[in-house]
């Protein structure tokens, strides 16, 4: 690849890595995207995403063919291109705390690559990461393997991502912010300088702080949304203890203020995914190190927990007993339109049927292959809707995959031994489900 100005390099093709790189080649900009798995490399070079994410397949074959980005094994090829992002994974350790060791090596070799390289590199850290890290175990990391100086050979920007999965590329196309956190006004600059040009005349609103401010925004946001999920389940709650409330009419009336906003305001069996869980624990620990107690965090997880827990007591109140019975798990993803399973409030859900002694039959159209992982054959697959349904005792709504709004109360009388349903997403409109044996999360029962 010839070295051309505002081409970037993306180490670490997960879901962060390749949504980003997938996006900037669209938009003109020379990609190279870098992993150390040579299978998922292979598909990549082949425009085919080793992950579900609408539009990415799409704008992955077009950017492929249009020899705009380039996938390989070796880091040495970011010498090539200008700006060079971190986007490696950084699970939880088994305390709770950020793994930084995939990061770490990505840094070292990254460093010994740039050693070779004349003139400026800029290299950003997209990954999360707990305030000070990257000013501390990147830099330092940086500087020990290049040989060279952050803030005059090299620069180094924290530039959080804020992708949500299912409509991540949409995200990265249309952000509400991008957040910029630098040491130096040259790396800000050349960073502010490549946002321009993707996004040309409406670039969105650009905040420029320190590194650790940018990496803290990211916790904060993400600790944020995972407190409004639990304050409205901890309402939803509530309302369900008193006949003729919906917590819907709760959510959509505070939603209309100002200051508390719609979004995030669904009740339902508790947030998953990859990042919630696992930034809360992070942001937990390192407060702890600091000295500070997050009681509010811990409340938000213990919230969340619990809530799954609640979805199965919901099943286990309209069939008397869980033992030997059949239960059809609608929706394995953590939302719909990805194939995430990651943290998954069907998993915990699935854990605790099995307990009861429940015999789980489960479908989802993307994230069966994922669930396989976690429980073998520890619980059966069904090919489609009707047949998770056939013969069933009960059935919990898991994800709110679009062609499960589609059953009707006749799919769930004719398939099912006995029409039990327990609608942990609220996707079904009550009413239509009057002659069935319907509970909902948040819906009192009975008449006020």
């Amino acid at each position: 690849m010839n070295r051309k100005s505002d081409s970037v390099s993306i180490v670490g093709m997960g879901y962060v890595g390749l949504c980003t790189a997938a996006t900037f080649a669209s938009r003109g900009i020379r990609t190279v995207g870098i992993d150390i798995d040579d299978e998922r490399v292979q598909q990549i070079r082949k425009g085919k995403a080793p992950l579900h994410e609408p539009q990415l397949d799409t704008m992955l074959r077009k950017a492929v063919k249009s020899n705009l980005l380039e996938a390989t094994t070796d880091i040495s090829q970011a010498i090539d291109t200008t700006t060079t992002f971190l986007t490696v994974g950084t699970p939880s350790g088994a305390d709770g705390s950020i793994d930084l060791r995939y990061l770490k090596t990505a840094v070292a070799d990254l460093g010994k690559a740039l050693s070779k390289k004349p003139g400026f590199h800029l290299v950003v850290v997209k990954s999360t990461v707990v305030p000070g890290t990257t000013n501390s175990v990147v830099k330092h990391s940086l500087e020990e393997s290049s040989g060279k100086n952050v803030g005059a050979e090299l620069g180094l920007c924290a530039n959080p991502e804020f992708l949500k999965e299912g409509t991540a590329i949409n995200d990265a196309l249309h952000p509400d912010k991008i957040v910029i956190g630098s040491n130096d006004r040259k790396s800000a600059n050349q960073l502010t300088k490549l946002y321009r040009r993707f996004y040309g005349s409406k670039p969105p609103p650009v905040i420029t702080t320190n590194p650790e401010s940018a990496e803290l925004v990211k916790y904060a946001s993400n600790a944020f949304l995972a407190t409004k999920i639990s304050f409205i389940n901890t309402i939803a709650n509530i309302a369900q203890q008193i006949p003729g409330v919906d917590v819907g009419t709760i959510a959509e009336a505070i939603g209309l203020d100002p200051r508390i906003g719609s979004l995030f305001l669904k009740a339902g069996p508790g947030y998953g995914g990859s990042c919630f869980h696992k930034d809360l624990l992070a942001l937990i620990n390192y407060s702890k190190q600091k000295g500070y107690n997050p009681v509010l965090f811990r409340a938000t997880e213990d919230t969340n927990e619990k809530q799954a827990i609640r979805v199965v007591s919901m099943a286990e109140k309209l069939l008397g007993s869980l033992s030997d019975k059949r239960v059809a798990v609608l929706g394995l993803a953590f939302k719909k339109d990805t194939d995430d399973t990651r943290e998954a409030a069907s998993l915990r859900v699935i854990e605790s049927l099995k307990k009861k002694g429940a015999h789980v039959v489960a479908y989802d159209p993307m994230a069966i292959p994922n669930a396989k992982k976690v429980f073998s054959e520890q619980i059966d697959y069904a090919e489609n809707s009707h047949a998770a349904l056939k013969g069933a005792d009960c059935c919990i709504i898991m994800t709110e995959w679009d062609q499960f709004r589609k059953l009707k109360a006749k799919d769930f009388q004719g398939y099912m031994k006995t029409p039990n349903i327990v609608d942990a997403r609220r996707i079904y409109d009550p009413h239509a489900f009057s002659d069935l044996s319907y509970v909902a999360i948040g819906v009192g029962r009975g008449r006020a």
